[in-house]
């Protein structure tokens, strides 16, 4: 019955160690690239959200017939980009 739980045991043991190399080979080689794709991403929207919805906040980009097209896509991510945008920020949030 001691035999049976070993290879159990080594599998599970075997399991951890592939996932912990594999978690130091992202961190060395794709964690950098992934964060930058992700910045850009968020720049990408922020600047679509602003395209879309500039009216709000006083700056007409694009004419209302357009962001009236558009406007469905962009409805969902309103909320969270007045949040966004409208938050008090300091001198450490473009340090870090």
């Amino acid at each position: 019955m001691a035999d049976s739980k070993d290879p159990a045991k080594a599998k599970s043991r075997g399991r951890k160690v592939k996932e912990g190399v594999k978690g130091v080979f992202y961190g060395m080689a794709a964690h950098g690239h992934v964060t930058a794709a992700l910045r850009t991403r968020m720049y990408l929207e922020h600047l679509f959200m602003f395209i879309t919805l500039g009216d709000m906040l006083g700056v007409p980009v694009i004419p209302p017939y357009y962001s009236l097209k558009i406007l469905p896509y962009a409805v969902p991510n309103i909320k969270s980009w007045k949040q966004r945008v409208f938050r008090e920020r300091d001198f450490t949030d473009q340090v870090f």
